[in-house]
């Protein structure tokens, strides 16, 4: 993407997150993100619906066009058959549905009876049940979106913000001169989950990771092509930003097959939303489940798994045996998921695929109920490859430190990748980053590329370690430090520049300095003294 069409992105997200935020007025940020992101879905399949619908009438006008027809009737009457839009993978959208009627009648009074495009009547009941009715339209029409969308405006009762919000929505421009307005909407998309996710709080972090660490994950991993696994999909964000990879690096769109697994059901239908608006296909199971206990996808083998699990979730065994085959480098504590997710992932790992995952920082050390064991059983099986130590508050929902994990079941030498078994990379990434307000830091791209590059160089033998931010360590290091991870056991200090200047003269120097200080300081006071005491208010 370039200057001018990050620009562009970055203006309307600003204005329209200022318009959104003013309407939601005294709405619940955890409500009023289904109605938001539900309307922008809904204009998304609207407009590409009537795009398609406007190259079919061209069709149909064109003499030269097998399609051509001469009578105004049958023009209209093709327009509305069904199977021209399905055939190209275009959702069928029914005429409640068409964003042009809802932003028409969005305002009507209660009771109005109003003529669909095509003919037919509908009777007006309040902008909430308009919206649920074109919902159940359209879910009814395209079985894949099935239990998907939103269909609660009505009983939200909100009835007097859905006007501004179907206009907000509206106003999204989706002409560019070089941005395709499916790439222009899924954009918005993502930058309101975020936004929404920081409205929310620690409730966010339950559906949104930070844009840079998926970023980083991916950059890492590098998945081009192959099965894409994220066990608590969330939003779907590692798939988007897969799917963004594969097309910055001139890979094929579609190469990649997408499943997942969200057991809340909100998030389930966020995360859908989220491919469909993409035109991505997707596996998220037949429903929203628990990845413990109902597994959606047990016969799978991925090539890439990326999560962001919840960190150090308790009581999460319920309905769970200890003779599950998950576990084979031990049984996971009830206190703490930790480490059932990792082993979670490796089960389902293909024998040549690759791991990244986020987990608390307690993950590498901890000793407690079975943890150190089951590490260690990680670390002499030669699953880890990396881990990477990341700076604080990069995250919406908790400050507790962070790390990622890389791991994978083949460490020998292929595909341009060193022999690397018996040998693990240590990336201390605490010092990285920028603080982008005063509360959340985030990572620069010269970041991401500097951890990804380094951990490129290493799977490659071009590799040197750097103090104070990266080693290559042996398994007998490892066993020597009881099996802990934490990158700075191993990374050590940074070496410190040797200050050439004499103590005596920098003292000197510096003396004088803080003595010119306090002469401009005196300055000052005097001046303010004199100007409130001009006022009347001597001191």
């Amino acid at each position: 993407m370039n200057q001018d069409e990050q620009q562009f992105l970055n203006d309307l997200d600003k204005r329209l997150w200022a318009t959104a935020d003013r309407l939601r007025g005294s709405v619940d940020a955890a409500e009023y993100k289904h109605v938001v992101l539900g309307l922008i879905f809904l204009k998304y399949i609207s407009d590409t619906f009537a795009q398609h619908r406007l190259e079919l009438e061209a069709s149909f006008r064109d003499p030269a066009s097998d399609y051509h027809l001469e009578d105004e009737a049958d023009i209209a009457a093709e327009l509305e058959v069904r199977d021209y839009y399905t055939e190209q993978n275009v959702f069928w959208v029914p005429a409640v549905a068409r964003w042009e009627f809802l932003k028409a009648h969005a305002k009507v009074g209660v009771g109005t009876e109003i003529i669909l495009p095509g003919g037919g009547a509908y009777r007006f009941l309040g902008a909430g049940r308009l919206i649920d009715d074109a919902m159940e339209a359209v879910e009814k029409e395209n079985p894949k979106l099935k239990n998907i969308l939103d269909k609660r405006y009505a009983s939200r009762q909100i009835d007097s913000i859905y006007p501004g919000v179907i206009d907000l929505v509206s106003g999204i421009p989706f002409q560019h001169a070089t941005l395709k307005s499916k790439d222009i909407l899924g954009h918005v998309y993502e930058y309101f989950l975020g936004q929404f996710a920081i409205a929310e709080g620690k409730k966010g972090g339950q559906y949104y990771t930070p844009k840079a660490i998926v970023t980083l994950i991916v950059e890492m991993l590098q998945p081009f092509a192959g099965r894409v696994y994220d066990p608590c999909c969330g939003s779907g964000g590692f798939f988007v930003s897969s799917e963004k990879f594969i097309g910055e690096h001139g890979g094929k769109i579609g190469s990649i097959s997408v499943y997942g697994q969200e057991s809340n059901p909100t998030t389930w239908r966020l995360a859908s939303m989220n491919m469909a608006i993409r035109g991505m296909d997707y596996d998220f199971g037949k429903e929203p489940a628990s990845t413990y206990t109902r597994d959606q996808h047990p016969d799978l083998r991925a090539d890439f798994i990326m999560a962001n699990p919840p960190f150090n979730m308790r009581d999460w065994n319920e309905g769970v045996k200890d003779d599950d085959p998950r576990w084979k480098y031990g049984i996971p504590p009830t206190g703490n998921a930790n480490f059932a997710w990792i082993q979670h992932m490796v089960h389902h790992l293909a024998p040549n695929g690759s791991v990244g995952l986020l987990l608390a920082n307690g993950s590498m050390s901890s000793n407690t109920n079975n943890e150190g064991e089951i590490r260690k059983q990680f670390i002499e099986n030669d699953l880890v490859e990396c881990m990477v130590a990341l700076p604080g508050q990069l995250f919406t929902n908790t400050q507790i430190p962070a790390c990622i994990w890389f791991l994978t079941k083949n460490k020998n030498a292929r595909n341009k990748k060193t022999d690397r078994r018996g040998e693990f990379l240590f990336i201390d990434a605490r010092n990285l980053g920028f603080m982008k307000d005063r509360v959340l830091r985030d990572f620069s791209e010269a970041d991401i590329d500097l951890v990804a590059d380094t951990f490129h160089a290493w799977q490659e033998d071009e590799y040197e370690d750097e103090k104070g931010f990266c080693y290559a360590a042996t398994l007998e290091e490892i066993r020597k430090n009881d099996y802990v991870l934490t990158p700075g056991r191993y990374v050590g200090a940074a070496d410190v520049e040797e200050d050439a200047e004499p103590f005596e003269e920098k003292m000197a120097r510096l003396v004088a300095e803080l003595t010119g200080q306090f002469a401009e300081s005196a300055k000052l006071e005097t001046a303010i003294r004199e100007n409130l005491a001009g006022l009347g208010y001597g001191v």
